[in-house]
């Protein structure tokens, strides 16, 4: 059996290296392919990378620990107790269980009215540690005027530049924010400007408001309390695991509906949606790409195989079975299609990496900034890497050429001996 295989790969090889014009011309078309497969992934990958972790660090982290309810009603009374807050705290102080966790930062939001002598306006602001803050957020580099918040702030906030305008705030100017408070109050507190950013969506520009964390503690009466706790990790592919190992370690706050831990795929489904509908783009364009080479490969291969009739019975004739025919046959399309693969896919891992490993600029395809649910997407797309990639790629492409040769197999296995023999060149 063994030998048989190796005659059958001999002569496929043989056949290829004969028909050498037709088989360079079969292999560049999955060169081409295997090229962009390999150019189009770890950019797609690095775009969704890139997606997430301008979304995560607004506010809601790769993962986040919140109320139950909070995520529905988003009032103070669905916040996080300090006693939760606190076991919280001591589960991720343990290395064990922040491996992948770069900066955990507690949060108090609250919607609420934003008044100045000129007008009010509706925000959504959110309490912060300014240490913690600054190294969590991506506006601290959006700065237009002043700076963001600093550890000894207190009545300072960090305001987007549409509400400065529509309110005509300026850096120093004092304003009052209006929410109700934990006790079902209704609360005021004074402020004033120290830093204005411009992130560029509308939406959070006109309407987000960073306060130091004790001052909005102070002002809501949430006795310590916070509405969520924010997880940062260092890859979004960590996320599902940690979020599971969370669920364990914290299932007895989980099942007396305390608390939850959520992913960024639960807490922003909009960004969920966007990236899924990416990689479905991708994944449609790559599949009309190599069913447009497989039906090449399917042409090419059952060409040959009409062209080769006599070849065949002769073959078969002097002992080659009909199946050991198709075998052969099919082999060739399989070294063919893989072979090729393989140095598509090595040049195009070569070329991304050698050309744009440290980021494809796009930002002259884009008319203007584009953004998506309240996060600009960078214009740098820096490609992302993973050996899974590489196989999921070389998986593909081994089923496009072992589906392109079914067929011109078949025809070679029924080839009619006595008439094959009659065949003319």
């Amino acid at each position: 059996m063994k030998e048989r295989i190796q005659v059958i790969v001999i002569l496929a090889l043989r056949n290829l290296r004969r028909h050498l014009r037709r088989s360079l011309l079969t292999s560049i078309a999955m060169i081409i392919g295997g090229f962009f497969l390999m150019f189009s992934l770890p950019l797609g990958d690095g775009a969704h990378e890139a997606w997430i972790e301008n979304a995560v660090r607004m506010g809601g982290g790769h993962i986040t620990i919140q109320h139950p309810d909070f995520r529905s009603s988003q009032k103070l009374k669905d916040n996080l107790s300090l006693s939760a807050l606190s076991k919280v705290r001591s589960l991720l102080s343990r290395a064990e269980n922040i491996e992948h966790v770069q900066i955990v930062l507690p949060q108090l939001t609250v919607a609420g009215l934003v008044s100045s002598p000129t007008g009010a306006r509706p925000a959504k602001i959110m309490g912060v540690d300014p240490g913690t803050g600054i190294t969590f957020t991506t506006l601290d580099d959006k700065v237009l005027e002043g700076r963001y918040l600093q550890p000894d702030d207190r009545l300072a906030a960090y305001v987007g530049v549409g509400l400065t305008k529509s309110l005509s705030l300026k850096l120093g100017s004092r304003f009052v924010v209006t929410s109700q408070d934990a006790t079902g109050d209704i609360s005021g507190q004074l402020l004033r400007v120290v830093g204005i950013f411009q992130s560029g969506v509308p939406e959070v520009d006109e309407g987000l408001i960073h306060i130091p964390m004790a001052t909005a503690q102070d002002w809501l009466y949430t006795n310590g309390g916070v509405t969520k706790i924010a997880l940062l990790l260092d890859n979004s592919e960590h996320v599902n695991l940690l979020v599971r190992d969370l669920d364990l370690a914290l299932s007895e706050l989980i099942d007396s509906a305390t608390l939850e831990v959520v992913g960024w795929r639960e807490s922003m489904p909009a960004l969920e949606a966007v990236v899924a509908l990416d990689e479905f783009g991708n994944y449609l364009f790559q599949g009309i790409l190599f069913g447009i080479i497989a039906l090449g490969i399917v042409n090419t291969i059952l060409m040959s195989v009409l062209h080769r009739y006599r070849e065949f019975g002769v073959l078969q004739a002097i002992g080659l079975s009909p199946s050991q025919t198709g075998s052969l046959v099919f082999t060739e399309g399989v070294i063919l299609t893989v072979l090729s693969g393989i140095i598509g896919i090595g040049l195009g891992l070569f070329v991304t990496w050698f050309f744009w490993r440290n980021g494809l600029d796009i930002s002259g395809m884009m008319t203007s900034d584009f953004d998506f649910s309240g996060v600009v997407m960078d214009p740098v797309i820096v490609p992302v890497f993973q050996f899974k990639r590489f196989v999921q790629a070389l998986l593909f492409i081994l089923s496009v050429g072992v589906l392109a040769s079914l067929y011109p197999a078949y025809r070679a296995a029924h080839v009619n001996v006595a008439e094959a023999m009659k065949f003319e060149r």
